[in-house]
Parts: structure tokens; C-alpha cells; sequence
């Protein structure tokens, strides 16, 4: 069956974030808290002040990065009068888990209420040799893209890095002794680049041999488009994966979706990829959520592939998933096979997005500001850590 090209549907409006929603106050984020992950300057000079030798920054470390303590207390080689000060001057854990969801494929999610009562959502997803963590970098996300949940409330703040690195020790914390995170995903709530100088300070501790001990290749970062941003976040020198939500092959249909795209055109975003590509190497992802009759049709993909063709790019099609208070839906599988056979026939690299976690609402696009949009984590698949404390 043919469907309309996008120029002749209509797009229902699910939300238009009011001007103080679509950016983030300079004064916004409240004090970072010192964190011993984000910190470790700043935790050598406070274990310098107490007198402490030089090896117990080597332990702590340890501890932090490397075992699955939960508190100071059960790191019993540390002297007692020590625990007790970490776990009142610098605890792992300051914001606790709300809800702790199971998904049937196993992925994991956790609802985090913050220091300001604030929540955000962090995500474990199980390959047969991978354990991917996704994770948040803002209370909410400005972009407004219309397919997606994370913004549904507009932003509200960016999270500092200790609330970015405490989502990633969580996580680690849910697998078994004998597994580590290999990959991580910056693909939660929030828009990455919109809070770069606090994600590369995670990405620091995450890559350093003194922190995480992560390639950068097994960390990608994602964005709607923000070329400034992509060209600072080259800067960084290291060859991180970069995927940009694209979402459309064209910038009428691009601006419907992806309102932020009036401002900024998808020439510019292209030519910051191609910046971010010579700088480091490291071939850009385009990220393509097909959402039926909108923008999955075969005209669709060969304007996508004249797109790309030039480039040294990989396309990653993400079926829409399900959101209940959108008006939106995947194509049938058979029309994404379609688009994906189009872009391949164009030597286009191109692969459909697993899902996963979907039955708990923690696949691509779903996650959101639970406690102020969706009812309490009530279902078979749940697993609480400690009772909900959505409303």
C-alpha cells in the first residue's frame, strides 16, 4: 500500500515545552556534589589532610571501580574510623534507586531520585558478550522531538558528573562478580552535548586506567545535532563513537520531528560529522527512528542514501517504540526491511536496532521523567529494590 509522503500528513502535537523549558538555566544545577568516582583529586587531598599514606588512594580506587560494594562498610581493609568518614563525606550511592524494573530479555532499569527530588532512568541491556549500560545526562531534554518520551516535560537541568558516573556504578552493580560493563551508551534522558563540560568528565574517569578502564571505542555518544558542540566534543582528542539522531532525510520533514533542526539545518549538521570523521577517525552512526507513514517510505531512503553516500557512514534504523501517550507507531516489518534493503542497494551500511527492554518501557525513546508522566512500576516484570516512591 503507498503511503503519503510526509509533506502531506498531518503531525499531531503532543507537546510544545514552553520557552523556559527549551534551555537550561546557567544557575539550574544545584552545587555538584563531590563524588569519590568524579573527585579523586580532590579525595587524595582530603585523605592527605587526615594523614592517611598514600596506598589507600590506590584502595579506594579499587573499590570504586573494580568490587561490588554498595557502602564504605564492606570495604573492611579500611581502617573503621576511615568508613565512617567516607560513607558521611563521600558515599557511592547519595541517590537512591526509586524502582528496579526486569525486563523479559533481562534488561535492567533503574528509576534514581536525586538529591532535589528529581528522577532520572538508567538502563543495563544483556548481549551474549556484551553488558551495555545506557545512561542519562539531563532531568528531562529541550529538543522536543516528537516520537520521544524523554522530553515530553521539556528540561529541567543538567546532572552533574557525579550524578552521570553514579548511574554507571549502579549498573555495574547489578551484574554478577565475574562480568564488567564492556559498553556504554550516553543515550538516556537529556540531549549529551547540551551538558559536555560534565560528560567529559565522566568520559574521563570512564576511559582512565586509574578509573573505569574503558576504551573510548566502547563508548558512544548520541545527539540530535548540535555542530558546535560536535566540533568541541572532537576537541576532546579521543576517538568516542559519535551517532546523531537524524531521524529524516530532508529539513522540512526534519523540523517537524525534530523541532530543533529549524535552527540549526541538516547541511550543518553533516558537515560537523564530517569535522567530528577527520578528526578522529571513528565513522559517524546516523540514527534513524522509522515511524510509520511518516518517514519510512522507499522515497525516504533513497533521499537518505543520496544523503550519505559521500560519506563514510553507518545507518542504524530504530523501528519506533511503543509510547502510550503518543500518537505514533513502528512500520510493519516488512516496509523496515524495505528501507533498510534500499540503503544497501545504495552501499549505504545499514542495520535494524535490537530491541530491547521494551516491556518496561526502556527501549530507545522511552525513557522518561517516570514519576511525573506514568503510574507507579506495577507489572510482572518488576523487580523492586526498594518500595516505588512514584506517585
Amino acid at each position: 500500500m503507498h503511503h503519503a509522503s510526509f509533506a502531506a500528513a498531518a503531525v499531531p502535537r503532543r507537546y510544545s515545552p514552553p520557552a523556559s523549558a527549551t534551555t537550561v538555566p546557567a544557575d539550574a544545577s544545584p552545587l555538584p556534589p563531590r563524588h569519590p568516582a568524579v573527585d579523586l583529586e580532590s579525595l587524595a587531598g582530603w585523605l592527605a589532610e587526615r594523614g592517611e599514606p598514600a596506598f589507600r588512594m590506590r584502595q579506594i580506587r579499587h573499590r570504586v571501580f573494580h568490587s561490588s560494594i554498595d557502602n564504605w562498610d564492606q570495604a573492611t581493609e579500611l581502617p573503621r574510623t576511615l568508613r565512617s568518614d567516607l560513607q558521611r563525606h563521600w558515599p557511592l550511592f547519595p541517590n537512591p534507586v526509586a524502582a528496579h524494573r526486569v525486563a523479559r530479555d533481562r534488561t535492567e532499569k533503574l528509576l534514581l531520585t536525586l538529591s532535589d527530588g528529581e528522577h532520572i532512568e538508567c538502563v543495563l541491556m544483556r548481549e551474549r558478550r556484551r553488558r551495555t549500560v545506557c545512561i542519562s545526562t539531563q532531568v528531562g531534554c529541550a529538543m522536543g522531538c516528537v516520537f520521544c518520551a524523554s522530553g515530553l516535560l521539556g528540561v529541567k537541568r543538567n546532572l552533574t558528573a557525579a550524578e552521570v558516573i553514579e548511574q554507571v556504578l549502579r549498573l555495574d552493580r547489578l551484574l554478577p562478580a565475574d562480568e564488567r560493563i564492556t559498553n556504554v551508551v550516553v543515550m538516556g534522558i537529556g540531549e549529551p552535548l547540551a551538558n559536555l563540560a560534565n560528560l567529559q568528565r565522566v568520559l574521563d574517569v570512564l576511559t582512565s586506567s586509574e578509573g573505569y578502564g574503558l576504551s573510548p571505542r566502547r563508548i558512544t555518544v548520541s545527539t540530535v545535532g548540535l555542530p558546535d558542540a560536535i566540533r568541541r566534543f572532537g576537541d576532546l582528542g579521543k576517538p568516542f563513537n559519535l551517532a546523531v539522531s537524524l531521524h529524516a532525510p530532508n529539513d522540512e520533514l526534519r523540523n517537524r520531528l525534530v523541532p530543533v533542526n529549524r535552527n540549526i539545518g541538516i547541511a550543518a549538521v553533516l558537515a560537523a560529522a564530517d569535522d567530528y570523521f577527520r578528526r578522529t577517525g571513528r565513522r559517524v552512526t546516523y540514527e534513524y527512528v522509522l515511524i510509520g507513514g511518516l518517514n519510512d517510505a522507499p522515497s525516504h531512503a533513497r533521499q537518505l542514501a543520496a544523503l550519505l553516500r559521500p560519506r563514510c557512514a553507518h545507518v542504524n534504523l530504530i523501528p519506533m517504540n511503543p509510547v502510550a501517550v503518543l500518537p505514533y507507531h513502528e512500520p510493519a516489518p516488512p516496509r523496515t526491511r524495505r528501507f533498510q534493503e534500499i540503503l544497501l542497494q545504495h552501499d549505504i551500511a545499514a542495520t535494524v536496532r535490537k530491541r530491547k527492554g521494551a516491556d518496561i518501557d526502556a527501549a530507545c525513546g522511552q525513557l522518561r521523567l517516570q514519576v511525573r508522566t506514568a503510574p507507579p512500576f506495577s507489572d510482572t516484570a518488576d523487580t523492586p529494590t526498594t518500595p516505588s516512591a512514584t506517585p
